[in-house]
């Protein structure tokens, strides 16, 4: 697994990955479409990179529970299924908020190589990897199960959060800047893809069996960067000026643009 950073900016380390994945795990017993951690690290991942912050009270309901129910921002959350109790689901947060803290200060400042220390790290496994190490007994338990690629879970919760927040990921108008956004965000759903290459190396054990291609180790590095790329280009460009008035109303994204084109406000004087 690769390694989260356990710098003093943020204490989210070993200790507290093995918790939410416990704590994921239990909650797969009440309902077992709970997505696990790296799905939802991919996901917290694109919402530190979305350029206006998104609290629980939206992402919460969507990502656990599979309902886009709006809850009130300045009231407590309720207890939401599948958590066991509120106890529960206020560590969830606390342990989410670490880690969005630690993803927030490495994406901050743009190192020069992707091995440095405070460099961003998805949270990914091989599978592939881990589950050709097992015993050959074990391994025969698995035979004919789709097992994902390196970094493909982690790439489709990043592009669960850019598609169900899609007002917020549109590009801008501007061209070299749109260009620059679908670049990125193409790098990462090549990741989100099946690794179709030759197995050369393990990214669970480097002594294990060939489990990862060479060029999807590249991809993986690529949809790293472009991460960087997402975080800086969406947050120098600040939020999006969501509505405006006309004759005393507001006018929403999906309303018919004022200037009388016929499309949405999303699509004309409000991209």
């Amino acid at each position: 697994m690769i390694e989260a950073s356990s710098s003093p900016a943020s204490a989210f380390g070993h200790d507290e990955l093995d918790e939410l994945d416990a704590l994921l795990d239990d909650m797969r017993t009440r309902d077992e479409s709970v997505p696990h951690w790296e799905f939802c690290d991919g996901a917290l991942t694109a919402l530190v990179c979305t350029r206006r912050e998104i609290g629980p009270h939206e992402w919460l309901p969507l990502l656990i529970s599979d309902t886009d129910a709006a809850l009130g921002q300045g009231e407590p959350l309720p207890l939401l299924p599948p958590f066991k109790d509120l106890a529960q689901q206020q560590r969830f947060l606390q342990l989410w908020e670490r880690r969005r803290a630690q993803v927030q200060a490495q994406l901050a400042s743009e190192p020069d190589s992707l091995d440095e220390d405070d460099a961003f790290q998805p949270e990914v496994i091989d599978m592939r990897g881990a589950i050709a190490s097992l015993p050959e007994a074990e391994r025969a338990e698995m035979e004919g199960e789709e097992v994902p690629s390196f970094g493909q879970i982690w790439a489709a919760g990043f592009l669960f959060v850019t598609e169900a927040w899609e007002d917020d990921w549109e590009p801008p108008r501007d061209k070299e800047t749109a260009e620059w956004i679908t670049d990125a965000l193409e790098a990462i759903e090549a990741l989100a893809e099946d690794d179709k290459g030759e197995p050369t190396l393990c990214m669970y054990d480097e002594d294990g069996p060939p489990s990862t291609s060479q060029e999807r180790l590249d991809a993986f590095g690529e949809a790293i960067w472009s991460v960087y790329d997402l975080h800086r280009i969406w947050h120098s460009l600040g939020p999006r000026v969501d509505t405006l008035v006309r004759g005393g109303a507001k006018v929403g994204r999906n309303d018919a643009c004022p200037c009388g084109s016929g499309k949405k406000y999303k699509k004309c004087h409000g991209g």
